[in-house]
């Protein structure tokens, strides 16, 4: 009987599509610098100036459009094209992961190229090349918004990703500090016998216990666990 093949799982965030351009919102020349985000990302903000918050998206969506996947994005899906199993936990709302080839994607946080209903959050519609403006609607006659996670709502995809991690062989975590909740508590749903490494170029990270660490940017440090992945045909964690 076959062995099924080892499952990597990569949870991540900003910081890796900080590396295609995309500004992060903690950094202090960060995106919400001039931003406030009671006001264009909160359930409350939307309710007082909805056209104010269709903007800020819009200029966010434009800048995800003209930008692209970077190595990391690009290594990952390549892994996954020479028949490695690999699932994508993803705390971005860019599209990055897709348009570099990853299938199986999983968005914490929502899907910025993507409306949903403000009354109903099933009902999504793909936007394409449109942004959102007041008066789209949905089939059921409310206003489109971001079909984006603000702060103060419930993150729905929470109990698939623990449902993804419990399955992992290598929880591969890349562009995130593990310190944004919920998604920093996944580490907890690992199998006892599963690994977990973490890519990060701030040498002065505190590392949580018994995760290893390659202190190189994301486009530096994936591409290069990829390759040697690939070489010997299975995962592992590099000795250094």
């Amino acid at each position: 009987m076959t062995q099924p093949a080892p499952h990597l799982v990569v949870l991540s965030g900003a910081g890796i599509s900080a590396e295609s351009g995309i500004q992060t919102f903690r950094a202090s020349d960060g995106l919400w610098a001039n931003h406030p985000i009671e006001e264009v990302a909160t359930p409350e903000g939307w309710a007082r100036d909805p056209e104010r918050v269709l903007r800020f998206y819009d200029a966010r969506r434009d800048q995800i459009r003209a930008a692209r996947p970077n190595a990391a994005h690009r290594a990952l899906a390549n892994l996954e094209a020479r028949g490695f199993e690999v699932s994508v936990i993803t705390q971005n709302i860019d599209d990055f992961h897709e348009r570099a080839g990853s299938r199986r994607v999983l968005h914490l946080h929502g899907e910025i190229m993507v409306s949903r209903s403000s009354v109903d959050a099933r009902m999504r519609y793909p936007l394409g090349k449109r942004n959102i403006v007041i008066g789209d609607v949905c089939d059921q006659g409310s206003q489109l918004r971001p079909d984006v996670v603000w702060f103060g709502e419930e993150v729905p995809a929470f109990a698939e990703a623990c449902d993804i991690v419990a399955r992992a062989d290598l929880l591969l975590v890349v562009g995130t500090s593990l310190a944004v909740m919920p998604a920093a508590s996944l580490i907890d749903e690992l199998p006892l016998a599963a690994a977990c490494m973490l890519v990060d170029p701030d040498e002065s990270l505190v590392v949580p216990p018994g995760v290893a660490r390659l202190a190189l940017p994301a486009g530096q440090g994936v591409p290069a666990l990829t390759r040697q992945w690939q070489r010997e045909g299975r995962l592992f964690v590099p000795q250094h």
